[in-house]
């Protein structure tokens, strides 16, 4: 098996005449933790959208273990997706939010489901909210709810598209907390986020983008000490003073 998990090469993409993604080309080895950073539309959500299939690319592959994603390749879950809003369902605890996809999707029995789910939660610390609805949760809480969620399914590759944007600043530690420990764990990962000291602590690999295009890739050191473009020395200029 190869050491690729994510194979990105020449993948365009418009919204009608808007072209969105301009020939990106992208690896992700298994156990590489990459940060995708940028201004705002730069196209960094969609790329991550496009490698969970929430978007459907144009041109150009993707690969996930190998397989074209463009020809229906994996199954369900094989690709965990963590988004800025939370997307629990309000209606169900905390417990039901967890075990339904591995029951739906992986057919997993109700015992199993639940014994995988207080796995999880104990692995982003909030085991006792289990009986409780999401509105009954902290935003932090509700985003770990929603990365154990990602986890129960087992997925080879986990995505976060800005997970702590949507959070309160004394939140967001705890949740990076949880995604600094995934990363350390070998979680495969693809993380698009403006917190550059969380990119410092995991990324292996660091991709600016703008304007559809990745401008700039490579390690974290020295992306952050001497970066190439001036686009990229802009950008960091601007989010490192904050």
């Amino acid at each position: 098996m190869s050491d690729i998990a994510i194979e990105m090469r020449n993948v365009n993409k418009w919204f009608g005449d808007f072209q969105v993604l301009k020939e990106i080309n992208l690896t992700v080895s298994r156990g590489e933790r990459v940060v995708i950073c940028g201004p705002s539309g730069s196209g960094k959500s969609t790329v991550v959208r496009c490698i969970s299939e929430l978007e459907a690319h144009q041109e150009g592959t993707i690969e996930l273990d190998g397989i074209d994603i463009g020809q229906g390749a994996g199954t369900p879950g094989d690709v965990g997706m963590v988004f800025q809003q939370f997307n629990l369902f309000p209606h169900l605890t905390v417990m039901q939010n967890l075990t339904l996809g591995p029951m739906k999707a992986r057919g997993l029995s109700r015992t199993e489901a639940e014994d995988r789910a207080r796995t999880y939660l104990d692995r982003v610390r909030i085991p006792e909210q289990a009986e409780k609805r999401p509105g009954q949760l902290s935003g932090g809480q509700q985003q770990r709810v929603a990365i154990a969620r990602s986890l129960c399914m087992e997925p080879k590759v986990m995505l976060f598209d800005e997970p702590t944007s949507a959070l309160d600043p004394e939140m967001i530690s705890e949740v990076l907390d949880v995604m600094v420990e995934l990363a350390e764990d070998g979680m495969t990962m693809v993380v698009v986020t403006h917190e550059m000291g969380f990119a410092r602590k995991v990324a292996d690999k660091m991709v600016f983008m703008d304007a559809g295009e990745i401008v700039e890739a490579g390690p974290p050191g020295p992306f952050f000490e001497a970066p190439k473009s001036r686009r990229c020395q802009k950008f960091l200029s601007q989010i490192l003073q904050h």
